[in-house]
């Protein structure tokens, strides 16, 4: 802006100083005089104006003669110039648009057209580090394995495309299954860029997949200190870690590693159900059962589960119904609405044959709540109470037809697992598993209603109570055979 500012006063100051010199030179009377050759030319005021204005002009056209002289044997030297720089600027608009009917054809799944333009623009701009990426995309999208990791191979020589290059073939390898191979390039990719939220997440889970807890610990606090995980994040998944570490070292029968292992697994995450489960066996394993008595009651604090009641029924398990009724007032004085705690203390009490207590706390959780398991614990109440084998039977065929209850659920794939553990068994994700109850556990039977009485049995006879003792009087007169206990043909006949 300043630039041209001062061009153009330097311009007006030009064209003022020659107008000034040519009306200088108009208002004297003398000329010009030139000697060529022995001959003498005498010019007057105007002629020497005009003279001096054509020597200007010839000047100026001779010096632009040379510049293009000289700008002709740069061009022919290879040199850059003004012409080469105008046919690369056309070859750069072309190439520009190219790339862009390249990306446009990608996105609208036309691999081969998206090829062809890819090949195009890089003749016309040579730049490999835009024209492979598309190339090499457009050829996954047409099936040509082999020419894209050819074009992500040229990526990964160039420091600029390397993590884009290494990430493609690693892609290639999870799409091929060759997990091995695409866990090394992971651990690349993310050493290149630990910030990236998606290779560090494949890593992660290529890492549980292998049982590398180590690593995989690692890895998670990579995450978390370059701010790509929050703390609250990381520290659930080192604690699953943690156990699922601690798991493997108890399959190894590596004791005191294992107790170690599985107590900071219970540290790092108190209701993490399984990690309180872990740390208790081991605290049973060394005798220390106010330590176990400490994490299992923590934990059902958090949240009520069958695995911890089992877990603390183990720390005693030689003790009489009544004592452990007592001692499991611990965890039962928690959470005493919770369905949990109220079969928990309806098992105790079956279990002490304190039947009708059992079905005080039951209530009216088959009715609000209706689950196999609480339709189990009434008929084991209705057996105990002395109920029919129709009414027993009838509480186990409602079992067969209503939900199982929570399960361990994975929250991506709704895949139901008999047990936890760290990774999903049908989609493979890390730490997705969570008790709760599966959508859609209602269960269907067709044709239920007419098989009850094949499953139940038909209920036994019940005689109808007399109106009056007269008419089982008058019963005896008109028929004496019968005998009048029991409707049996009478023994005197």
């Amino acid at each position: 802006m300043i630039w041209s500012l001062v061009k153009i006063i330097l311009f007006v100051c030009a064209v003022a100083a020659i107008a000034f010199g040519a009306a200088f030179l108009l208002e004297t009377d003398w000329g010009l005089r030139a000697v060529v050759a022995g001959t003498e030319v005498t010019l007057g005021p105007l002629e020497s104006v005009m003279a001096l204005v054509l020597l200007v002009l010839a000047v100026w056209l001779t010096l632009k003669i040379v510049g293009a002289l000289i700008a002709l044997w740069h061009f022919l030297n290879g040199d850059e110039t003004a012409l080469t720089r105008y046919f690369a600027r056309n070859r750069q608009a072309k190439g520009f648009d190219a790339l862009s009917e390249g990306m446009m054809a990608l996105a609208s799944g036309e691999g081969r057209l998206a090829m062809t333009k890819a090949a195009k623009a890089e003749r016309y701009l040579n730049r490999p580090e835009l024209t492979n990426l598309l190339t090499a995309q457009a050829a996954e999208m047409s099936g040509d394995r082999r020419k894209a990791e050819e074009t992500y191979r040229k990526l990964v020589q160039n420091e600029q495309t390397r993590f884009v290059g290494v990430r493609g073939i690693m892609k290639q390898k999870l799409a091929e299954g060759d997990t091995v191979t695409a866990m090394e390039l992971a651990k690349k990719a993310f050493a290149l860029k630990p910030r990236h939220e998606e290779t560090g997440d494949v890593l992660l889970r290529l890492q549980a997949q292998s049982s590398d807890w180590s690593g995989a610990r690692n890895t998670l606090n990579t995450k978390l200190k370059t701010g790509a995980l929050p703390r609250d994040v990381h520290k659930r998944r080192d604690a699953v870690l943690a156990l699922s570490e601690a798991k493997q070292v108890f399959e190894a029968d590596q004791t005191i590693e294992a107790r170690e292992a599985a107590i900071e697994a219970n540290r790092l995450s108190p209701d993490l159900i399984p990690a309180a489960v872990m740390a208790a066996q081991s605290y049973i394993q060394q005798g220390n059962k106010k330590y176990a008595t400490r994490v299992i009651k923590k934990a059902w604090e958090a949240s009520p589960h069958p695995d911890l009641a089992a877990t603390f029924a183990a720390i005693e398990p030689d003790e009489t119904a009544a004592a452990r009724l007592k001692r499991f007032q611990t965890l039962t004085k928690y959470h005493r609405d919770h369905p949990e705690t109220r079969m928990l203390l309806a098992e105790l009490h079956i279990a002490s044959e304190d039947f009708p207590q059992a079905r005080r706390d039951l209530g009216d959780l088959f009715e609000t709540d209706p689950t196999a398991r609480s339709a189990t614990l009434l008929a084991a109440i209705a057996r105990g109470e002395g109920a029919s084998d129709t009414v027993v039977k009838g509480w186990l065929t409602r079992a067969l037809t209503v939900p199982r209850g929570p399960q361990w659920v994975c929250e991506n794939c709704l895949h139901i697992h008999a047990h936890w553990q760290p990774v999903c068994e049908n989609c493979e994700s890390f730490d997705t598993l969570a008790w709760t109850k599966p959508p859609l556990a209602e269960v269907s039977m067709p044709g239920s209603v007419g098989m009850l009485p094949m499953i139940v049995g038909s209920p036994d006879p019940q005689p109808a109570p007399p109106a009056d003792l007269d008419m089982i009087e008058d019963a005896e007169l008109l028929d004496p055979d019968v005998d009048d206990s029991e409707g049996r043909p009478n023994s005197r006949t």
